[in-house]
């Protein structure tokens, strides 16, 4: 065990411990104990936490771990949150939570010790996409979906409800990965200049056309602003880390606005999200029966209740706002914590976004780099929009606190995302040939091959004929080939 996993080590235990002694302050000043099986489902999930520290340590030992101490600080912060209110309201959403956190840490430490190069991904490209779509599109099958909430992103298994799109949004980075880094250079030409900026070519606006359509078509027929954005904002910014063209973002963002907003004005749902973004406090639409500011106002003064230092455990009545545990968290924990306890847990989502921004410079390999920035990026906004959402900064879209809120879907999702993000970054800090892990240079090597091959004579690439077959491009050679 070197240093640094020594180092991994420690942070991830006193994230676990910080976690419990606010399960202790709870315990302490609440009237009821906590329940047994939550007792015993923490014991567990210390122990699985344990084990897949040690399971990165030896399959993934050059991955940054700090990832999955940051995750497991903001899970702790997210339990203890619902445990308070199952305190209040008599219910036990935390010991579900704890027992998909159990689930969820089960796949993290299967993917640490069976995946060893994530590469393999890129295989099942059209796979992700085909699996990616059906479960996306899964709610709408009669019979099957269930609409909760006026959001039909559900499905019923059993007595459980499952929300797909939490997974669809993994095998949909999968394909967008795959398929940008394959039509990057296509993506990449310019056509005509507009003010200034580079516009791309009319033939190429294919798959942002394609994944706007999809886009709108989930906020028309599933009601769900929140997972429409996240999509095609995902895309987007994939597309644009391929090419480096600020001009798809414009593009992206300006048809985005523009269907947003032809679909308040036609589809009465999306139009009362804009009415409690912008009239909160009005009270017609504080009245309304369905689309209500009741609880984005109830969020509000609850966070104000809190103040700066919050009025700790337990001192608050966050129950008072619906989906409080859920939705809501964020204001939850702006209630019970303060400003200063939102400040903290919005650090740990930066640390996770700078980890994983890393992860993506430093990875030589393009689908790694897209897929690491399309996953990160995807956590970040998913932040951005729910915590913009409960403040008012832009319309409220019904997503969730990724590690936070209570869900098992959101909660197993987000977990293989951290964990995606660990494994490459274990292939991004692992000491190697930095030309020969370099996707880019060694696919214009095989070019080069190719073209020496059916061209009947040796390229010369800087090296004897008799190595060429074998050896790796050197850009820094005397009368060799150049790629940049």
């Amino acid at each position: 065990m070197t240093a640094k996993h020594t180092r991994y080590l420690v942070q991830l235990l006193l994230a676990l411990a910080i976690s419990g002694l606010g399960f202790f302050q709870l315990a302490y000043r609440s009237p009821d104990p906590l329940g047994r099986p939550l007792l015993v489902l923490m014991a567990v999930v210390t122990v699985l936490f344990l084990v897949m520290w040690g399971l990165a340590c030896k399959f993934q030992p050059y991955a940054n771990q700090s990832i999955m101490a940051c995750v497991a600080m903001l899970t702790g912060i997210g339990t203890l949150m619902i445990a308070l209110l199952d305190n209040e309201n008599g219910t036990a959403v935390a010991t579900r939570q704890m027992l998909w956190l159990c689930i969820a840490l089960v796949c993290c430490c299967v993917l640490f010790a069976f995946m060893h190069d994530y590469r393999v991904l890129r295989r099942f490209s059209y796979v992700s996409m085909v699996v990616g779509l059906a479960l996306l599109l899964s709610p709408l099958v009669p019979g099957l979906g269930r609409e909760i909430g006026g959001a039909r992103i559900w499905i019923g298994v059993g007595s459980y409800q499952v929300q797909p799109g939490e997974f669809a949004k993994l095998f949909l980075a999968f394909f967008f990965a795959s398929y940008l880094f394959t039509h990057r250079d296509q993506l990449a030409v310019g056509g005509k200049k507009v003010l200034g900026l580079q516009l791309p070519r009319l033939k190429d606006l294919g798959p942002i056309i394609i994944v706007w359509v999809v886009s709108m078509g989930v906020l028309v027929l599933q009601h769900d602003l929140g997972t429409s954005l996240m999509f095609f904002a995902m895309f987007v910014a994939m597309l644009y880390v391929a090419t480096g063209r600020v001009s798809w973002i414009v593009i992206g963002a300006l048809a985005f606005a523009a269907g947003g907003l032809i679909a308040a004005k036609v589809f009465a749902h999306v139009g009362y999200r804009f009415d409690v973004w912008l009239h909160p406090f009005d009270q017609t639409i504080y009245n309304r029966t369905y689309g209500s500011s009741y609880q984005v106002v109830q969020g509000l003064f609850g966070m104000a209740a809190g103040g700066v230092l919050g009025t700790g455990i337990s001192g608050g009545n966050p129950s008072l706002t619906p989906l409080a545990n859920s939705d809501f968290i964020y204001a939850t924990t702006a209630e019970e914590l303060g400003l200063a306890g939102v400040f903290a847990v919005l650090m740990l989502y930066l640390l996770i976004v700078a980890a994983g921004m890393i992860v993506a410079m430093k990875i030589k390999d393009g689908f790694g780099k897209l897929l690491a920035s399309g996953l990160v990026f995807t956590m970040a906004f998913q932040v951005f929009v729910v915590v913009g959402g409960i403040t008012l900064v832009i319309p409220l879209t019904g997503l969730t606190l990724p590690y936070m809120a209570a869900g098992g879907s959101s909660l197993i999702a987000n977990y293989v995302l951290a964990a995606l993000l660990v494994v490459i970054s274990n292939a991004a800090n692992k000491p190697e040939d930095d030309t020969m892990s370099d996707t880019f240079r060694m696919e214009a090597v095989q070019a080069l091959r190719r073209r020496s091959v059916h061209g009947g004579s040796h390229v010369n690439t800087g090296t004897p004929p008799a190595q060429a077959d074998d050896g790796v491009l050197d850009d820094t050679q005397d009368g060799g080939a150049r790629v940049e």
